[in-house]
């Protein structure tokens, strides 16, 4: 754990555990911002690697316990609230997707859960999972895969490739190329056409990606401020609010990716030619 000014101890949270290969050619663990750093793009952030995989595995298996053990005469709590969240996406799907496709209902479902317990892991206390690390020999542990571009810029990636995948398949290739040159000024300004669809794209997944990750990171650096800066004995006063309203930012930005997918795929099954 590092000690000593509040600088040092924010930037000692606000690290990731990364793996990857040091400047002299040997592979571990980096000793700090700089050496991971130089690890350059091939490096791996074990703790969001880690922690988005256990609540990914936490995911399935709260359901499948449910799916399993699901009854009619006796429904569990838990089974009401997983009716609750697939009758929410049911109806988000229903009113935001206008094209046939049976996987957005699953997609959408997973992204919005998922997305909803690596935002959760953001309430526990900042000191508590780096200090029992810090005891089994582990310097650094962030916990919330969120707080790390890294992670959500590959799931806006995943919905990226989607958006493209799809838009090819229902339209053609020929189509999918004719809304980006076509659209919106006609063939006499397909230059213009081409620079504004491909901006449009692009945005697309990188306003996917810093959304969430802008609003999670600056969460977590608000209770890492606190801790830092507030006596103990009033870190509680303060800390227990902010998480409280933490709670509506990380469902909303969970909500917002899953909208945002479904808006996104929703438009790569249509054809402007349609309107």
């Amino acid at each position: 754990m590092a000690a000593g000014s509040p600088a040092e101890y924010i930037s000692h949270h606000i690290q990731n555990l990364t793996w990857g290969k040091h400047p002299d050619g040997t592979w571990g663990f980096a000793h700090g911002p700089q050496e991971a750093a130089e690890m350059g793009f091939m490096a791996i952030n074990v703790d969001t690697m880690f922690w988005s995989l256990l609540t990914g595995v936490v995911f399935c298996w709260l359901f499948r316990k449910v799916a399993v053990s699901a009854s009619v005469e006796k429904p569990t709590r838990w089974q009401h609230c997983v009716e609750l969240l697939f009758e929410m996406v049911t109806g988000s799907v229903r009113d935001a997707f206008h094209g046939r496709n049976a996987l957005i209902g699953p997609l959408a479902l997973t992204i919005f859960v998922w997305i909803f317990l690596m935002n959760l892991m953001d309430l526990v206390p900042v000191d508590f999972v780096p200090y029992a690390s810090h005891l089994v020999g582990i310097e650094y542990m962030k916990m919330v895969p969120t707080t790390d571009v890294n992670a959500t810029f590959g799931m806006s990636l995943s919905v990226f490739a989607l958006m493209i995948y799809y838009g090819i398949k229902v339209k053609g290739p020929g189509g999918f190329l004719g809304e980006l040159a076509f659209h919106p000024f006609g063939k006499a300004l397909l230059p213009v056409n081409l620079v504004l669809e491909t901006v449009s794209l692009i945005a697309k997944p990188l306003s996917l990606s810093l959304r969430l990750f802008g609003n999670m990171f600056a969460g977590e650096l608000v209770f890492v401020l606190i801790a830092a800066l507030v006596p103990f004995w009033l870190q509680w006063a303060l800390s227990v609010p902010w998480a409280i309203f933490h709670i509506l930012v990380i469902t909303l930005q969970a909500y917002i990716f899953m909208m945002l997918t479904i808006v996104y795929l929703s438009q790569s099954h249509e054809s402007h030619d349609s309107h």
